[in-house]
C-alpha cells in the first residue's frame, strides 16, 4: 500500500493552514487588500471567493441563517461575518465570480520570497 500524499501545506498541519487562511480572509474583507506571499495569495483566492458566493446566497431565501452560520464557522468572527454579508457581498450581486485580483510585487528583502497583493475587485 503506498503512503498517502497530503498535498501542499502552508508550513504545518491542516488545522494550522485552515486558521491561516481564515485570518487572511478576515484581513482581506476588513482592509479589502492584503500584502502576502504569492503562494498564500493563490491559496486564499478560492477560499475567499467561495465565502463571498455563500454570502451572496445568504442575502435572501429560506437558507439565510444556515449560510450565515456556515460563513461564521469558516471565519470564526461574528463581526467579520456581519461585514461580509451586509457590506461586501451586496457589491457583487450582479457579478458571477472573479471577486479578487492578485498583483505580483517582486521579492521581499529579508528572505527573497515572492510577494503579491490580493484585493477585492
Amino acid at each position: 500500500m503506498p503512503r498517502p500524499k497530503r498535498g501542499p501545506r502552508l508550513g504545518g498541519s491542516p488545522t494550522h493552514q485552515k486558521h491561516m487562511l481564515s485570518n487572511l480572509a478576515q484581513e482581506l474583507f476588513w482592509e479589502e487588500r492584503v500584502t502576502t506571499t504569492v503562494t498564500k495569495a493563490k491559496m486564499l483566492r478560492p477560499y475567499a471567493e467561495k465565502l463571498i458566493t455563500k454570502a451572496k446566497k445568504a442575502q435572501d431565501g429560506p437558507m439565510r441563517v444556515h449560510r450565515i452560520r456556515q460563513i461564521q464557522g469558516y471565519l470564526g468572527d461574528r463581526e467579520m461575518t456581519h461585514k461580509l454579508v451586509n457590506e461586501v457581498a451586496p457589491r457583487y450581486l450582479e457579478r458571477n465570480g472573479g471577486y479578487t485580483r492578485i498583483m505580483k510585487l517582486g521579492t521581499r528583502g529579508g528572505d527573497n520570497a515572492k510577494m503579491a497583493i490580493i484585493e477585492l475587485v
